[in-house]
């Protein structure tokens, strides 16, 4: 496997910083020290005087959101999505709680998720401060890093408000007791304006793999902020000729992505640095910064795999979906046994046997290839690997232009070959307007190529669809295998009707984001106004 020079650099740096991050991770139960307020600074303004004290400064940013990321905290609101589940009890809580829309103020993911993340924006508003009015000798190495600090800021803002919708916006070190929460367009603007300050100052291209932004990763994060703030709660028209505009800048403009050839290898340790990345979170186990979301997570529990349950896909989603390339890089159907039931990690071996979901022991949901990864690859075997994040792939942007150009009334030809790029490497035929709208066409192609991702749940908001994705029997499986326990815990197989986690909370539009966590209204009381 090739590792680029950057990739090399890059984690020498993070594991540098791994040192520094320690104060803030996370044990085996990703506990965090909940006292410390990240809207208070806890250091003086002090001005870097040298490039090396702000590159190691913003890697340190970097290293933060390695650890407000490695876990699937980060991306808790995933699971309130029709693509996604997790097991019905044992020690998922939490993500049954967004899993059911029914997200109380004590939710510990929430949390430990605000927490981290507003740790990171401290750390990126303090860079800001120490290099305010500093100009040092290497201007445009200067110019990159700040171009990076608002880039990761931005995206912060922009990962607390697809959560919790409108959230408070600390850019500052002053401490205010009284902060409160911006207005939802507020908040939008700031992601707008960090933004569009790190295209301003961002290089046009960076290695392969984005682990470092370029001015076209912001650009098309931009296009994803404005087809959010086109939909609910919002619902500003006009920004989806700006996601539109936003896309095809990027598309146009020679910044190195571009879909790879077999979707599939995106989710390997092989293939995790490609072109098809807008911007990656990168891991690094043997630096101390592994990725804690994937392997083991998605497996069953007990022989022979014995899984952690905590990410399996739902099966209505599964049963619906468009066969082909794309459903086969997306989900595991049957795990490769040898004559001695244990799974067979090794590609050159012919399996005797397989073990299909619908005859798993405990709970019977379908497994995402995309979280364990492949059976040859062995990553399924730990829970700690080198597994990128995909904030954000090439995919997603062609989709964006489609869309966002149907709905602003511009589709032409190019939004089209767009769309139809997605389509082909799945293995589907090409579709025109004799087919319907481009943007209800779009819209519902996400669904497949985005699931399990931890996406979808915001496509259903923006779109007000989540009680039609959500309710009724929208859910129920069609044609699959459940368990029924009695008092003593034994299962029995039974026909299931319903999925795993039935909904508890309302699906109606005042329950979309999740409430802010009671510790910090606590501590901060406007944040409850």
């Amino acid at each position: 496997m090739k590792t680029t020079k950057l990739y090399k650099s890059f984690k020498l740096k993070l594991w540098a910083v791994a040192f520094m991050a320690v104060a803030m991770t996370f044990n085996s139960c990703e506990q965090f020290d909940l006292e410390e307020d990240p809207t208070e600074a806890l250091l003086a303004v002090i001005p870097y005087t040298n490039i090396q004290e702000l590159d190691l400064a913003v890697t340190g940013i970097y290293g933060q959101l390695n650890k407000a990321a490695w876990m699937t905290t980060f991306y808790v609101n995933g699971w309130s999505g029709d693509d996604m589940t997790t097991h019905r009890a044992s020690n998922k809580a939490d993500f049954r709680e967004y899993d059911q829309r029914n997200v109380s103020t004590t939710n510990g993911r929430s949390a430990v998720n605000w927490q981290g993340v507003y740790s990171m924006v401290l750390a990126a508003n303090t860079v800001l401060a120490n290099i305010e009015g500093v100009e040092l000798p290497e201007k445009a190495q200067q110019d990159v890093l700040i171009g990076e600090t608002y880039f990761l800021r931005g995206l912060m803002f922009y990962q607390m408000a697809r959560v919790h919708g409108r959230i408070p916006l600390p850019t500052t070190l002053e401490v205010d007791s009284e902060i409160s929460r911006a207005s939802q367009v507020e908040v939008y603007q700031q992601i707008e304006s960090d933004l569009l300050e790190a295209e301003r100052l961002l290089p046009q291209t960076t290695e392969v793999g984005a682990a470092r932004p370029n001015s076209g990763s912001a650009r098309a994060i931009l296009a994803r902020l404005y087809l959010d703030w086109a939909g609910f709660p919002v619902k500003d028209n006009s920004k989806y000729a700006m996601a539109a505009a936003s896309a095809k800048q990027v598309i146009e403009g020679g910044h190195g992505f571009a879909l790879v050839e077999d979707m599939a290898s995106l989710y390997t340790i092989a293939g995790r640095f490609n072109t098809e990345s807008i911007f990656s979170i990168v891991y690094c186990a043997s630096c101390g910064l592994p990725n804690r979301k994937h392997g083991k997570l998605g497996l069953p529990s007990g022989a022979p795999t014995n899984g952690w349950q905590e990410s399996f896909a739902e099966i209505r989603f599964f049963e619906d979906f468009p066969e082909g390339p794309r459903k086969e890089a997306t989900y595991h159907v049957a795990m490769p046994l040898d004559a001695n039931g244990n799974i067979i990690g090794d590609a050159s071996t012919e399996p005797v046997d397989s073990l299909p979901w619908t005859e798993f022991k405990d709970q019977q949901n379908p497994v995402f290839r995309k979280i364990v990864g492949p059976f040859e690859e062995g990553t399924w075997k730990g829970f700690q690997s080198d597994r990128n994040d995909y904030f954000m792939r090439y995919a997603e942007l062609l989709l964006i232009y489609a869309e966002a150009s149907g709905e602003a009334g511009n589709a032409g030809a190019d939004a089209w070959e767009a769309l139809n790029m997605v389509r082909r490497r799945a293995g589907l035929e090409d579709v025109s307007a004799a087919d319907g709208t481009i943007q209800d066409l779009a819209f519902q192609e996400r669904k497949w190529e985005l699931a399990g991702e931890y996406l979808r749940y915001n496509d259903l908001v923006r779109k007000e669809q989540v009680e039609a994705a959500l309710g009724g029997t929208a859910r129920n499986p069609r044609v699959s295998i459940g368990t029924v326990f009695d008092g003593a815990g034994n299962g029995t197989p039974t026909p299931l009707t319903a999925p795993s986690n039935p909904i508890l909370g309302s699906l109606s539009t005042d329950n979309y984001f999740a409430p802010i966590p009671q510790v910090e209204v606590d501590r901060l009381p406007n944040l409850g106004n």
